[in-house]
This record gives structure tokens, sequence and C-alpha cells, in this order.
């Protein structure tokens, strides 16, 4: 027979474990960072991945697939036209010899074409999230700011007028990304805030 004394042990030992668990989960949440590099504001992603799952066993069956983004600045958590946006597509290869991945950004200027190859997934996220950016003097300075990163594995069905011979459309991109995903497409929404330039600017990250 189990005492009085034992079931509030155990109860107590339930509560304790519960509020760890709640903790590990609060501690874990995916966040946005920030972080001001010269006249430009860089964002990146602890703890998140996204070459991984489905996109990745497509990758490795030899497929290439595109990643579309949208990094947003708004003044309010709630927007409805954003301050500022940057929008890229990475198309996303990878080499099942060498174990490596290939990756090729596309924006609305052909001078910023960008491609990297032999990188391990970790660095080649982090290169894919460095090459999306937006310019300082889009960011609010007088007041607290939010960002948010829309990223979606590109629905063959949206590939119709992304890419033209200077890029990619950012009318095409604003009008992809202004609706909700489409049925099973993979994607993630992270964001940060509220964030402040004068902070940025001491060093401090969000």
């Amino acid at each position: 027979m189990i005492s009085r004394r034992s079931t509030l042990a155990f109860c107590a030992a339930l509560v304790a474990g519960m509020g760890m668990c709640a903790f590990a989960v609060e501690y874990n949440v995916l966040r946005l960072a920030a972080r001001l590099d010269g006249d430009v504001l860089h964002v990146s992603a602890p703890n998140f991945t996204f070459l991984n799952g489905k996109p990745l066993e497509r990758l490795k069956d030899g497929a290439s697939i595109a990643f579309i983004a949208q990094l947003t600045v708004s003044s309010s958590p709630n927007y409805v036209v954003p301050d500022a946006r940057s929008v890229a597509r990475f198309a996303v290869s990878y080499d099942i010899w060498e174990e490596r991945f290939s990756v090729t950004k596309i924006t609305d200027r052909p001078d910023q074409r960008r491609t990297v190859s032999h990188l391990p997934g970790p660095e080649a996220e982090a290169w894919c999230f460095n090459n999306l950016a937006i310019n300082r003097s889009d960011v609010p300075t007088d007041k607290p700011f939010y960002l948010q990163l829309d990223l979606r594995v590109e629905d063959p069905r949206d590939q119709a007028g992304v890419i033209g011979e200077t890029g990619i459309s950012i009318a095409r991109m604003v009008e992809i990304f202004s609706r909700p995903v489409r049925e099973k497409q993979v994607h993630w929404l992270l964001n940060s805030g509220p964030v402040r330039v004068e902070d940025l600017r001491k060093g401090m990250r969000f």
C-alpha cells in the first residue's frame, strides 16, 4: 500500500518534471537572431535547420530543390505592409559522394547571383541566412521593430514567372508570399522582436 508521504513525494517529482519539460520547450523555442554588420542587418537562426526531413530525402535522391525566402521588417508584429523586405531564391543540390551541398542564390539583380559548393549542411544553411539581408537605412531607428522570415520549399506551381532575364521577379515573389502556403508545402515561419537599432549597435543580439 502506498503511503501518503510517498504519494506526495511522487506528485512533487511529477510537478518538478513537468516544470523542467516546460522550461526545455521554452528554452528551445526557435527564434530569429539579428545583428548589424556595418550598414547591413543580418539574421541567423540558432538551433534551426531546414536541410532535413523530406527536402533532404529528395536531395539525396538526386533532385535539386529551390527554397524561397522572404525576410521582412515591420513596426508591428501584425503588419499588413512591411517597412522593408528582402527576398531570394536558393537552389540547392547535394553531392551524395562527398556528402556536401551546393547553393545558388538568385535575387532581382543579376550582379548579386552567388554560388557556393562543397559545404556541409550547417554551413550551407548559414550561407543562405547570411545572404538574406536588409540595409540599415530601411530599418526604423526611432522605434522598435519586428523581424519575420518566411521560408518555403518552392512549389512547382509557383515557378512560372519567378525567374526572368534580370533575376527573380519581386512582384511575383511578393504575390507568392502574400498568400497561405499550399497544402503539404514544407515551410517555416521564424520571428524576432521587438528589436532596437541602438541595441544592435551595442553588439546585442535578438
